[in-house]
């Protein structure tokens, strides 16, 4: 799997990238009248709808106001579970608890954690919580696991998808391998490190991860339709159908994926969200609001991901990615069980984006943000 799709699918990808279903999707639906200059977008979305996607909404906001476009069988304020979207507001309370003095982010993950990541080449003691943040630790992704994989992400879902899993149950998964590289000797995107950083958060605060997300972010910010969803497996309302193959037989029945134990992404990927609240914690967060500048600074220093996608980096929970216009995009990507999202903006947060299809296994959500940033029209 390229860099660039690891980053946007983080869970369940591996099991469902690269397929067309067309099962769920039927005739495409019109999508939401689109002002002049979001039409390439609204295009964009129902090309999603015609590759099989069965509903895509987004919604962006620039200089001239709002927009919000669906496509299928979506509604413009539908919630979704967003994946690794999560990624970037855990970073943003690290990031604040460092600005208070309450840790650094250089401090060693053993000074919080004591012996949790430990086995197999293991050492929290020469891992740093900024190399979780940047995915630089080299510590195995729980979600490269066989086993963990063929109970989670394949046909085991169905009987497993209700189980709770503890934050340190998918630790020690990840332990039972060999690390992928020394620490901070290269790059690589693991789910365990965001394991590690709610915890880590949870042993300086004293409290739920989600909490502190709660307090410092959304109730900040007034995000209505953001949660932590813990071990809720309900979605809120309004909300779509999530669906998914559960396999990589293109052939296979496509099911209703929408309930699920939240515990199997908890601080990776657990949170529920809208296409306005995103836009509203991005453009907050790169307007300066929820950092100070010294932090800001570290969170927006970025490693390179690959040779292979030039202008591309990873920040602390952030990622950079330059479009084919040449335009930069800050934000994140977000997959799981039945949802594919991605949030971005330009580093000013003046024109931002944020969409998510109700399928997993295929759509093309670059081209939802080449069309809005850049103003490609995707072929139909």
């Amino acid at each position: 799997m390229s860099a660039v799709r690891t980053t946007r699918t983080v869970l369940a990808a591996a099991l469902v990238a690269g397929l067309t279903a067309t099962a769920l999707a039927g005739p495409a639906l019109a999508a939401a009248p689109a002002k002049p200059d979001h039409e390439a977008t609204r295009q964009a979305l129902l090309a999603a709808v015609d590759a099989g996607v069965p509903g895509a909404v987004a919604q962006a906001r620039d200089g001239r106001g709002g927009w919000t476009g669906t496509a299928g069988e979506r509604g413009g304020d539908d919630r979704f579970r967003v994946g690794s979207i999560t990624k970037t507001f855990v970073a943003t309370v690290l990031l604040q608890l460092q600005a208070e003095g309450r840790l650094d982010l250089d401090d060693p993950v053993e000074k919080w954690l004591p012996g949790v990541v430990r086995g197999n080449g293991h050492d929290g003691r020469r891992i740093t919580v900024r190399q979780l943040l940047n995915h630089t630790s080299g510590v195995y992704s729980v979600t490269a696991d066989p086993g963990f994989q063929e109970k989670i992400f394949g046909p085991g879902f169905l009987e497993h998808r209700y189980d709770r899993w503890t934050p340190r149950q998918l630790v020690d998964i990840a332990m039972t391998h060999a690390p992928d590289f020394a620490p901070g000797t290269d790059w690589n995107y693991s789910n365990t490190n965001y394991v590690l950083a709610g915890m880590v958060i949870e042993k300086v605060t004293g409290r739920p991860y989600g909490k502190a997300v709660e307090n410092r972010i959304v109730k900040p910010l007034k995000l209505r339709a953001t949660s932590v969803p813990g071990t809720d497996v309900r979605m809120p309302k309004p909300s779509s159908p999530a669906w998914s193959t559960l396999s990589a037989d293109p052939d296979a029945q496509v099911h209703d994926v929408s309930r699920l134990s939240p515990t199997i992404a908890y601080a990776a990927g657990e949170m529920i969200s809208d296409s306005n609240d995103l836009q509203t914690f991005y453009r907050a967060l790169l307007k300066g609001r929820l950092l100070p500048k010294a932090e800001m600074k570290e969170m927006t220093t970025t490693v390179p991901i690959s040779p292979e996608i030039p202008g591309a980096g990873y920040g602390l929970g952030l990622m950079k990615q330059k479009l084919s216009c040449g335009k930069e995009i800050w934000g994140h990507g977000g997959g799981i069980h039945g949802s594919s999202s991605e949030a971005q903006a330009t580093r000013d947060g003046g024109h931002s984006l944020a969409m998510n299809f109700n399928a997993d296994w295929t759509g093309d959500g670059n081209s939802v943000l080449e069309a809005e940033f850049c103003g490609v029209t995707p072929k139909r």
